[in-house]
């Protein structure tokens, strides 16, 4: 990232980013490159604005009135923020998903195909959602009962149908904000073995409170800090290996040892 170790195909990047609510500037000047078919994870003090800059990535910062971007996110050699850009469009390409699983009030197999309906997929649509959802590590537990609710999953299950239903309008990237921060220990441990596997198809940014989840699961780290307006910036970034054991920022370390944030 920046320099820091990515070398190979850049699925996105972002230079100079600033995002302001109103008059308060939430972020300021993020210079970073994610690299494509890889587990990025974004770490550092609540209030940081490590989500702010994962909403960025895919114009979702554009739902909020009072949010303002300034600086450029470069995709597929575009800026996003372009006016000529449709944020629906880029939306499709670079999914989300939330930190509190929220499937649909429709069926498990609604859940999937809604999204690939409304952008007008023409292919066979029962074939798309048992793709999905074995890539979403699902099918198994779920194959014989697609027309129950989606809501009458238990809370992994729902974050895993989540996932299918991103993965079902076959994004290039997929944003996750946090997404096992509700879950017990044993679906946060399903999540982080499904992340590894979508990877291989996927570029993934991941923010996460959890050290121990960054550390086990990404490829790539970046660390953010606050400064004293309350503006969050990048300190430092690199193969998360390498930032876990030899951070080339003080701060940095004393965060990953616990001794703030």
């Amino acid at each position: 990232m920046s320099s820091n170790g990515v070398s190979g195909p850049i699925a996105i990047e972002s230079h100079n980013l600033h995002v302001y609510y109103g008059d308060f500037r939430a972020v300021k000047n993020i210079s970073l490159k994610f690299p494509s078919e890889k587990i990025t994870a974004l770490i550092g003090p609540s209030g940081c604005g490590k989500s702010t800059v994962l909403r960025s990535f895919n114009r979702m910062n554009d739902l909020y009135s009072v949010a303002r971007v300034e600086g450029e996110v470069t995709y597929r050699g575009t800026n996003i923020y372009d006016a000529k850009i449709d944020p629906v469009e880029i939306r499709r390409r670079i999914g989300m998903v939330f930190q509190k699983p929220n499937p649909f009030p429709k069926t498990i197999y609604e859940n999937v195909a809604w999204g690939a309906r409304i952008n007008g997929y023409q292919g066979d649509m029962d074939q798309l959602v048992e793709e999905s959802l074995r890539q979403a590590a699902l099918w198994d537990e779920v194959k014989d009962k697609l027309n129950q609710s989606g809501l009458s999953l238990s809370g992994g299950q729902q974050q895993r149908l989540c996932i299918a239903r991103t993965i079902a309008v076959k994004p290039e990237i997929i944003l996750m904000d946090e997404p096992t921060s509700a879950l017990d220990p044993v679906a946060t441990l399903r999540i982080e073995e499904l992340i590894q596997e979508l990877k291989k198809k996927y570029t993934i940014i991941i923010v996460t409170h959890n050290m121990q989840q960054a550390a086990r699961a990404s490829d790539f780290t970046a660390f953010f800090n606050m400064d004293s307006d309350r503006a969050g910036y990048l300190v430092e970034s690199s193969e998360t290996n390498e930032l876990f054991t030899n951070p080339k920022n003080e701060l940095t370390e004393q965060y990953i040892t616990g001794r703030f944030g």
